[in-house]
């Protein structure tokens, strides 16, 4: 009832731009704390923090939270659901706020990526990645909505990809991700305030430097 209030008085009206929803994919629990995996709820965690909105309440599967950052409304979701099953959180979600996909911005972690390597993209496909397709599901097969891809490297030799995933990040390895999470924050405040497109053109132009400084460096 809270969250229905809410939206109906701050967020659904005439004189608000109309909000972005802000999704970090993970697993629920302190088992999975720290881990590859849940890098997307880290990057929800450190926005939040650095924009004072408060994760209390508990909306449509995810831990949730909202407010305004330099006036517009933004809505952040960590979907409890697991991973595999994150669509069932993101979608009713977008649907309840009647949102455009164009304003769901998906935070996810990416092997494909040097660890604390990030890159915004506007639409894609899930690149294998079982969270991605579930919201892509959920999303009725529409692949057009914005992704933070957060970099976690790849798995050392014939390690298992899943068992890679699922393991905590090592001390060097945990300080290029503390990097990335500030760097992040700021690129999507950038997001906020002049939108995706411009915005990702300078983020990914700075970010392809650091992929090509940081590929040969092992963690």
């Amino acid at each position: 009832m809270l969250l229905r209030r809410f939206s109906n008085r701050c967020f659904c009206t005439a004189i608000n731009p109309r909000p972005w929803l802000f999704v970090g994919l993970g697993n629920p629990g302190e088992k999975y704390k720290g881990t590859r995996h849940n890098v997307g709820f880290e990057f929800i965690d450190a926005f939040a923090a650095s924009q004072g909105i408060p994760m209390d309440s508990s909306s449509f599967k995810a831990i949730f939270g909202k407010g305004f950052v330099n006036g517009t409304p933004v809505l952040l979701a960590k979907p409890q659901t697991y991973m595999n099953l994150s669509g069932e959180s993101s979608g009713p979600l977008a649907a309840y706020y009647k949102l455009p996909l164009n304003r769901v911005l998906v935070f996810h972690d990416d092997m494909d990526l040097p660890c604390g390597v990030l890159r915004l993209h506007p639409k894609g496909n899930h690149g294998r990645h079982n969270g991605l397709k579930s919201v892509i599901y959920h999303f009725r097969g529409n692949r057009e909505f914005p992704r933070l891809r957060i970099g976690v490297g790849k798995p050392p030799g014939q390690m298992d990809p899943k068992a890679f995933l699922l393991q905590k990040f090592n001390a060097r390895a945990r300080e290029r991700i503390d990097a990335a999470l500030q760097e992040g924050v700021d690129a999507l405040k950038e997001v906020l305030s002049k939108g995706l497109t411009e915005s990702a053109r300078c983020f990914n132009t700075e970010q392809k430097y650091k992929h090509i400084r940081l590929q040969t460096m092992p963690v």
